[in-house]
């Protein structure tokens, strides 16, 4: 029985290795889809434009704001920049009302 678990194990270990190789691996991916591996957004409100590394995340592309946290790109990168950075607070004013 030992045996068995034995050859299992190196089956299965075979087998990870050989999906590994075929599968590219996300920086790869996150570079053909994102460019040089940064992303920048210019303000729709004279804030200014800020640009970010991206990289492959869990889930998708990530990219990295001013203080140093990795966030998800929702949908578009530079969209979410934009919103999360040099438009923080119009962005804030346009979903949730407010005045200026």
């Amino acid at each position: 029985m030992p045996q068995n678990l034995t050859r299992r194990t190196f089956a299965l270990t075979v087998m990870a290795f050989a999906v590994s190789l075929a599968t590219p691996p996300p920086a790869d991916a996150a570079r053909r889809d994102r460019g040089a591996g940064s992303v920048t957004a210019c303000s729709r409100y004279g804030n200014g434009c800020y640009t970010a590394p991206v990289r492959a995340g869990r889930f998708g592309p990530e990219m990295r704001l001013k203080g140093g946290t990795w966030i998800d790109c929702k949908g578009s990168c530079s969209q979410t920049l934009r919103e999360e950075t040099v438009d923080f607070w119009d962005t804030q004013r346009e979903k949730y009302g407010g005045r200026r």
